[in-house]
């Protein structure tokens, strides 16, 4: 157990923060399989720059590494394409 105050507040402050992440996180991995999920190239293309602005906002805040964020991009534009 954490001794100093500001060492306890690091521990409810890391928990909150695991808890964020881990739902956004969670959110744009489903917004993913969903998109991969599209048949329809025009359902397809209204949903895609959501879903790469999801993509990019998680590796902004470091929660998946930027050649991920990227990566995803690319094989989720390359689906597209072949709608």
């Amino acid at each position: 157990m954490a001794n100093h105050k500001s060492a306890i507040k690091r521990i409810r402050s890391n928990d909150a923060k695991r808890v964020l992440n881990k739902y956004q996180h969670k959110t744009t991995r489903n917004a993913i399989r969903n998109l991969r999920s599209l048949s329809d190239k025009v359902e397809a293309s209204s949903l895609f720059p959501r879903v790469t602005a999801m993509i990019d906002k998680l590796a902004k805040r470091n929660i998946i590494h930027a050649n991920k964020a990227a990566n995803l991009k690319s094989g989720l534009q390359v689906h597209l394409n072949t709608l």
